[in-house]
Protein backbone atom coordinates (compact mmCIF):
# COMPACT_ATOMS: atom_id res chain seq x y z
CA UNK A 1 0.00 0.00 0.00
CA UNK A 2 1.39 3.35 -1.03
CA UNK A 3 1.75 6.31 1.32
CA UNK A 4 -1.57 8.08 1.93
CA UNK A 5 -0.32 11.26 0.20
CA UNK A 6 0.95 9.39 -2.84
CA UNK A 7 -0.98 10.53 -5.94
CA UNK A 8 -0.69 7.11 -7.58
CA UNK A 9 -3.02 5.02 -5.40
CA UNK A 10 -5.27 4.03 -8.29
CA UNK A 11 -4.58 2.36 -11.62
CA UNK A 12 -3.21 4.72 -14.22
CA UNK A 13 -5.94 6.64 -16.03
CA UNK A 14 -4.62 6.00 -19.54
CA UNK A 15 -7.23 8.23 -21.18
CA UNK A 16 -6.10 11.19 -19.08
CA UNK A 17 -2.42 10.39 -19.65
CA UNK A 18 -2.89 10.10 -23.41
CA UNK A 19 -4.66 13.44 -23.38
CA UNK A 20 -1.66 15.25 -21.88
CA UNK A 21 0.86 13.17 -23.84
CA UNK A 22 -0.64 11.96 -27.17
CA UNK A 23 2.55 10.11 -28.19
CA UNK A 24 1.69 7.50 -25.54
CA UNK A 25 -1.45 6.46 -27.42
CA UNK A 26 0.11 3.94 -29.87
CA UNK A 27 1.51 1.98 -26.91
CA UNK A 28 -1.80 1.63 -25.03
CA UNK A 29 -3.91 -1.48 -25.53
CA UNK A 30 -6.77 -3.37 -23.85
CA UNK A 31 -5.55 -6.33 -21.82
CA UNK A 32 -7.35 -9.63 -21.11
CA UNK A 33 -9.14 -8.04 -18.16
CA UNK A 34 -10.61 -5.27 -20.30
CA UNK A 35 -8.32 -2.57 -18.88
CA UNK A 36 -6.13 -0.11 -20.73
CA UNK A 37 -2.43 -0.70 -20.15
CA UNK A 38 0.99 -0.73 -21.82
CA UNK A 39 3.63 -3.40 -22.33
CA UNK A 40 5.86 -2.80 -19.31
CA UNK A 41 8.58 -4.89 -20.98
CA UNK A 42 8.83 -2.26 -23.74
CA UNK A 43 11.34 0.47 -22.74
CA UNK A 44 9.82 3.00 -25.18
CA UNK A 45 6.35 2.50 -23.70
CA UNK A 46 7.60 2.82 -20.12
CA UNK A 47 9.50 6.00 -20.96
CA UNK A 48 6.45 7.62 -22.54
CA UNK A 49 4.28 6.54 -19.61
CA UNK A 50 6.69 8.27 -17.22
CA UNK A 51 6.72 11.35 -19.39
CA UNK A 52 2.92 11.51 -19.29
CA UNK A 53 2.80 10.91 -15.51
CA UNK A 54 5.32 13.67 -14.81
CA UNK A 55 3.38 16.09 -17.00
CA UNK A 56 -0.05 15.20 -15.60
CA UNK A 57 0.83 15.05 -11.92
CA UNK A 58 3.95 17.19 -11.50
CA UNK A 59 3.59 19.88 -14.20
CA UNK A 60 6.72 18.88 -16.10
CA UNK A 61 6.39 20.06 -19.69
CA UNK A 62 9.71 18.66 -20.87
CA UNK A 63 11.22 15.35 -19.76
CA UNK A 64 13.56 13.05 -21.62
CA UNK A 65 16.45 10.73 -20.84
CA UNK A 66 19.26 9.36 -23.03
CA UNK A 67 18.94 5.87 -24.46
CA UNK A 68 19.51 3.07 -21.93
CA UNK A 69 19.47 5.34 -18.87
CA UNK A 70 17.34 4.50 -15.84
CA UNK A 71 13.61 5.16 -16.23
CA UNK A 72 12.30 4.79 -12.68
CA UNK A 73 8.81 3.78 -11.52
CA UNK A 74 7.29 7.03 -10.29
CA UNK A 75 5.02 5.77 -7.44
CA UNK A 76 7.91 4.23 -5.49
CA UNK A 77 10.05 7.34 -5.87
CA UNK A 78 7.18 9.48 -4.60
CA UNK A 79 6.75 7.20 -1.60
CA UNK A 80 10.38 7.72 -0.52
CA UNK A 81 9.82 11.48 -0.42
CA UNK A 82 6.48 11.29 1.38
CA UNK A 83 7.85 9.05 4.12
CA UNK A 84 10.92 11.22 4.63
CA UNK A 85 8.68 14.30 4.70
CA UNK A 86 6.99 12.66 7.69
CA UNK A 87 10.44 12.14 9.21
CA UNK A 88 11.19 15.88 8.95
CA UNK A 89 7.80 16.66 10.47
CA UNK A 90 8.65 14.79 13.67
CA UNK A 91 10.79 17.66 15.00
CA UNK A 92 8.40 20.28 13.65
CA UNK A 93 5.29 19.70 15.79
CA UNK A 94 4.08 17.15 13.27
CA UNK A 95 3.96 19.72 10.46
CA UNK A 96 5.75 18.88 7.21
CA UNK A 97 8.21 21.68 6.42
CA UNK A 98 7.65 23.13 2.96
CA UNK A 99 9.16 25.75 0.69
CA UNK A 100 12.53 26.76 -0.69
CA UNK A 101 14.17 27.01 2.71
CA UNK A 102 14.11 23.21 2.93
CA UNK A 103 17.17 21.82 1.20
CA UNK A 104 17.57 18.20 0.10
CA UNK A 105 20.65 16.42 -1.28
CA UNK A 106 19.86 13.68 -3.79
CA UNK A 107 22.91 11.41 -4.08
CA UNK A 108 22.96 10.12 -7.66
CA UNK A 109 20.22 12.28 -9.14
CA UNK A 110 20.39 10.36 -12.42
CA UNK A 111 19.55 11.43 -15.94
CA UNK A 112 15.84 11.36 -14.99
CA UNK A 113 15.99 13.93 -12.14
CA UNK A 114 12.86 12.33 -10.70
CA UNK A 115 13.33 12.96 -6.97
CA UNK A 116 13.82 16.74 -7.36
CA UNK A 117 10.84 16.89 -9.74
CA UNK A 118 8.51 15.18 -7.26
CA UNK A 119 9.95 16.79 -4.13
CA UNK A 120 9.68 20.32 -5.48
CA UNK A 121 6.17 19.78 -6.89
CA UNK A 122 4.83 18.22 -3.68
CA UNK A 123 6.60 20.27 -1.03
CA UNK A 124 8.34 23.19 -2.72
CA UNK A 125 11.72 21.88 -1.54
CA UNK A 126 15.02 22.97 -3.09
CA UNK A 127 17.41 20.25 -4.25
CA UNK A 128 21.06 19.60 -4.93
CA UNK A 129 21.61 16.51 -7.06
CA UNK A 130 25.01 14.85 -7.30
CA UNK A 131 26.08 12.77 -10.27
CA UNK A 132 29.27 10.95 -11.34
CA UNK A 133 28.14 10.37 -14.93
CA UNK A 134 28.57 13.44 -17.15
CA UNK A 135 25.88 12.35 -19.62
CA UNK A 136 23.39 11.82 -16.80
CA UNK A 137 24.35 15.16 -15.26
CA UNK A 138 23.77 17.00 -18.56
CA UNK A 139 20.41 15.28 -18.99
CA UNK A 140 19.29 16.28 -15.48
CA UNK A 141 20.50 19.85 -16.04
CA UNK A 142 18.57 19.99 -19.30
CA UNK A 143 15.38 18.91 -17.54
CA UNK A 144 15.92 21.61 -14.91
CA UNK A 145 16.60 24.51 -17.28
CA UNK A 146 13.75 23.51 -19.63
CA UNK A 147 11.09 23.52 -16.92
CA UNK A 148 10.43 26.95 -15.43
CA UNK A 149 9.22 25.51 -12.12
CA UNK A 150 12.57 23.74 -11.59
CA UNK A 151 14.84 26.67 -12.48
CA UNK A 152 16.69 28.06 -9.45
CA UNK A 153 15.31 25.17 -7.39
CA UNK A 154 17.59 22.34 -8.47
CA UNK A 155 21.40 22.48 -8.60
CA UNK A 156 23.06 19.50 -10.32
CA UNK A 157 26.70 18.98 -9.31
CA UNK A 158 29.28 16.67 -10.85
CA UNK A 159 31.10 14.34 -8.47
CA UNK A 160 34.62 14.51 -9.88
CA UNK A 161 35.81 11.70 -7.60
CA UNK A 162 33.83 8.51 -8.34
CA UNK A 163 35.34 6.95 -5.22
CA UNK A 164 33.60 9.56 -3.05
CA UNK A 165 29.92 10.05 -2.27
CA UNK A 166 29.33 13.07 -0.02
CA UNK A 167 32.81 14.54 0.03
CA UNK A 168 33.33 16.89 -2.90
CA UNK A 169 29.59 17.62 -3.08
CA UNK A 170 28.62 19.11 0.29
CA UNK A 171 30.29 22.50 0.62
CA UNK A 172 31.76 24.02 3.74
CA UNK A 173 29.04 25.43 6.02
CA UNK A 174 26.31 24.15 3.65
CA UNK A 175 23.26 22.76 5.44
CA UNK A 176 20.88 20.04 4.26
CA UNK A 177 17.69 19.00 6.00
CA UNK A 178 17.75 15.59 4.37
CA UNK A 179 20.04 13.43 2.26
CA UNK A 180 18.36 10.83 0.04
CA UNK A 181 19.98 8.06 -1.98
CA UNK A 182 18.96 5.26 -4.31
CA UNK A 183 22.26 3.32 -4.40
CA UNK A 184 23.44 0.91 -7.09
CA UNK A 185 21.89 -2.34 -5.92
CA UNK A 186 24.14 -4.90 -7.58
CA UNK A 187 27.77 -5.91 -6.97
CA UNK A 188 28.65 -6.72 -10.59
CA UNK A 189 27.50 -6.36 -14.18
CA UNK A 190 26.67 -10.09 -14.23
CA UNK A 191 24.44 -9.77 -11.17
CA UNK A 192 22.65 -6.76 -12.68
CA UNK A 193 22.13 -8.61 -15.96
CA UNK A 194 20.73 -11.71 -14.22
CA UNK A 195 18.30 -9.53 -12.24
CA UNK A 196 17.18 -7.80 -15.43
CA UNK A 197 16.58 -11.13 -17.16
CA UNK A 198 14.39 -12.26 -14.25
CA UNK A 199 12.36 -9.04 -14.47
CA UNK A 200 11.90 -9.47 -18.22
CA UNK A 201 10.76 -13.07 -17.78
CA UNK A 202 8.30 -12.06 -15.05
CA UNK A 203 6.86 -9.31 -17.24
CA UNK A 204 6.62 -11.34 -20.45
CA UNK A 205 6.14 -14.87 -19.12
CA UNK A 206 8.72 -15.96 -21.68
CA UNK A 207 12.27 -17.26 -21.43
CA UNK A 208 14.77 -14.41 -21.97
CA UNK A 209 18.40 -14.91 -22.99
CA UNK A 210 19.63 -11.33 -23.01
CA UNK A 211 18.50 -8.54 -20.72
CA UNK A 212 16.71 -5.60 -22.30
CA UNK A 213 15.97 -3.42 -19.31
CA UNK A 214 12.42 -2.14 -19.31
CA UNK A 215 13.52 0.57 -16.88
CA UNK A 216 16.94 1.04 -18.51
CA UNK A 217 20.07 1.75 -16.52
CA UNK A 218 23.75 2.39 -17.09
CA UNK A 219 26.46 0.50 -15.22
CA UNK A 220 26.93 3.15 -12.51
CA UNK A 221 23.19 3.29 -11.91
CA UNK A 222 22.81 -0.46 -11.49
CA UNK A 223 25.99 -1.82 -9.94
CA UNK A 224 29.21 -0.93 -8.16
CA UNK A 225 32.01 -2.88 -6.56
CA UNK A 226 30.55 -4.39 -3.41
CA UNK A 227 26.98 -3.47 -4.36
CA UNK A 228 24.63 -1.48 -2.18
CA UNK A 229 26.15 -2.79 1.06
CA UNK A 230 29.56 -1.31 0.35
CA UNK A 231 28.05 1.87 -1.09
CA UNK A 232 25.85 2.60 1.93
CA UNK A 233 28.64 1.56 4.32
CA UNK A 234 30.88 4.17 2.68
CA UNK A 235 28.09 6.74 2.81
CA UNK A 236 27.82 6.12 6.56
CA UNK A 237 31.57 6.63 6.99
CA UNK A 238 31.53 9.87 5.00
CA UNK A 239 28.45 11.10 6.84
CA UNK A 240 30.58 11.43 10.00
CA UNK A 241 32.46 14.29 8.35
CA UNK A 242 29.18 16.13 7.71
CA UNK A 243 27.46 15.19 10.98
CA UNK A 244 26.42 18.78 11.67
CA UNK A 245 25.75 19.74 8.05
CA UNK A 246 22.80 17.39 7.59
CA UNK A 247 19.84 16.77 9.86
CA UNK A 248 18.96 13.34 8.48
CA UNK A 249 20.85 10.98 6.16
CA UNK A 250 18.94 8.24 4.37
CA UNK A 251 19.26 5.52 1.75
CA UNK A 252 17.10 2.88 0.19
CA UNK A 253 18.14 -0.66 1.13
CA UNK A 254 16.86 -3.32 -1.24
CA UNK A 255 18.32 -6.38 0.49
CA UNK A 256 17.13 -7.09 4.02
CA UNK A 257 20.22 -9.21 4.64
CA UNK A 258 22.38 -6.07 4.39
CA UNK A 259 20.76 -4.41 7.39
CA UNK A 260 22.74 -6.28 10.06
CA UNK A 261 26.08 -5.08 8.64
CA UNK A 262 24.78 -1.53 8.20
CA UNK A 263 23.52 -1.45 11.79
CA UNK A 264 26.99 -2.49 12.94
CA UNK A 265 28.53 0.33 10.92
CA UNK A 266 26.13 2.84 12.48
CA UNK A 267 26.78 1.49 15.98
CA UNK A 268 30.44 2.41 15.53
CA UNK A 269 29.61 6.05 14.75
CA UNK A 270 28.26 8.87 16.92
CA UNK A 271 24.73 8.70 15.51
CA UNK A 272 22.01 9.43 18.04
CA UNK A 273 19.23 7.67 16.15
CA UNK A 274 18.85 5.26 13.28
CA UNK A 275 15.92 3.17 12.15
CA UNK A 276 14.16 1.65 9.17
CA UNK A 277 11.11 3.08 7.44
CA UNK A 278 9.26 0.34 5.57
CA UNK A 279 7.36 1.03 2.37
CA UNK A 280 4.90 -1.46 0.93
CA UNK A 281 4.26 -1.64 -2.82
CA UNK A 282 1.90 -4.53 -3.34
CA UNK A 283 3.76 -7.59 -2.09
CA UNK A 284 7.13 -5.87 -2.37
CA UNK A 285 8.64 -4.29 0.74
CA UNK A 286 11.14 -1.47 0.32
CA UNK A 287 13.22 -0.03 3.14
CA UNK A 288 14.64 3.38 3.90
CA UNK A 289 17.53 3.43 6.36
CA UNK A 290 17.68 6.80 8.15
CA UNK A 291 20.25 8.13 10.63
CA UNK A 292 21.10 11.38 12.38
CA UNK A 293 23.84 12.79 14.62
CA UNK A 294 21.46 15.22 16.33
CA UNK A 295 19.72 14.52 19.62
CA UNK A 296 15.95 14.93 19.82
CA UNK A 297 16.32 18.38 21.38
CA UNK A 298 18.90 19.41 18.77
CA UNK A 299 16.53 18.27 16.03
CA UNK A 300 13.82 20.50 17.47
CA UNK A 301 16.27 23.41 17.60
CA UNK A 302 17.20 22.78 13.96
CA UNK A 303 13.53 22.70 13.00
CA UNK A 304 12.81 25.94 14.85
CA UNK A 305 15.69 27.69 13.08
CA UNK A 306 15.11 26.32 9.57
CA UNK A 307 11.47 25.25 9.39
CA UNK A 308 10.01 28.05 11.47
CA UNK A 309 7.73 25.44 13.10
CA UNK A 310 5.13 26.21 10.47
Amino acid sequence: MLHSRNKHQERYDMEALMKVSPELKPFVFINQYGSQTIDFANPAAVKLLNKAILKAFYKIDYWDIPLHYLCPPIPGRADYLHYTADLLAEANNGQIPTGKDIKILDVGVGANCVYPIIGHAEYGWRFVGSEVDKTAMKSAQNIVITNQNLKNNVDVRLQNRPDQILEGIIRMQELFDLVICNPPFHASAEEASASSIRKQQNLTGKKVQNASLNFGGQSRELWCDGGELKFIWQMIQESKVFAKNCLWFSSLVSKKDNLKSLYKALDKTDVTNYHIIEMSHGQKISRILVWTYFSEEERKTWAKARFGNK
